[in-house]
């Protein structure tokens, strides 16, 4: 006697992403917002492209008095891309601080159609002596920028890094040194730390290194107080170099070759 066949279990019906209309209308909704987004960014970036917004001048503040209009010029040429709106001020900012006198500059809209740029030059208080012969000045910040100057400055060398250091010692020197009618003409500072200026007389003053018991400003001070006096009985650009190295006293001797240039 055959057995009844067993009948299958059914199945639950299907219920895809197609079977449900909730879904559906939310994937429609966010094409639709979508959709929308994509044509309104667009729409936005064909205005703003359009001739309708150009750049029409570009106003300069601030004083400027070594930066030339022609230099001023290239670099709008350069750096004015796009239009009111898609003018990157950041670029043009670059673009003008690349300037060799710009040590920084500031760029904003005004509406309708203008850049307003502000510059900040360097002030050039001495030149930077380097090996490779590099045109190089120091601003009265201790920051060592590239330009071309034919004003008569006083020479700093020293290791990279060290303008801000010297310039401070600069202006401590020359100060002191005023008394006396004299002024710094170059100030050197060795890779060992010790210290060298040339006067405007010629005359080459050894300070050596900065130490605690026997520093610069004290060996300065004696070189002040001795300086009339000498002065009064022997003629020290003929002696060239004073050796104030020591504790207390110092030394003179003749003008190395390497010092006369």
């Amino acid at each position: 006697m055959a057995r009844p066949g067993r009948k299958k279990a059914a199945e639950p019906p299907a219920d895809g992403f197609w079977d449900r209309p909730v879904l559906m209308n939310l994937a429609a909704d966010l094409l639709v917002v979508f959709a929308i987004a994509s044509l309104a960014w667009a729409a936005a970036t064909a205005v703003q492209r359009l001739p309708i917004f150009p750049l029409r001048e570009v106003v300069v503040g601030g004083t400027v008095e070594n930066v030339t209009r022609s230099q001023i010029e290239q670099a709008t040429r350069v750096a004015l891309v796009g239009n009111f709106f898609t003018v990157d001020l950041d670029q043009v900012r670059t673009v003008f601080e690349r300037l060799p006198w710009v040590r920084q500059a500031e760029v904003r809209r005004r509406w309708p159609a203008t850049l307003e740029l502000s510059v900040e030059e360097h002030v050039a208080v001495a030149r930077w002596r380097q090996a490779d012969g590099e045109s190089r000045l120091v601003n009265d910040r201790g920051e060592v920028f590239a330009a071309a100057s034919d004003r008569q400055l006083p020479v700093f060398a020293g290791p990279e890094g060290s303008a801000a250091r010297m310039l401070a010692r600069y202006r401590e020197f020359a100060a002191a040194l005023a008394v006396v009618g004299r002024s710094p003409e170059t100030l050197v500072l060795s890779s060992r730390e010790a210290w060298q200026m040339r006067l405007d007389d010629g005359v080459v003053v050894e300070l050596g290194r900065d130490e605690a018991r026997h520093n610069l400003s004290e060996r300065l001070a004696r070189f002040i107080a001795y300086y009339r006096p000498a002065m009064d009985k022997i003629h020290l650009a003929r002696v060239g170099v004073v050796d104030m190295r020591y504790p207390n006293g110092f030394a003179l001797r003749p003008l190395p070759s390497d010092l006369k240039s």
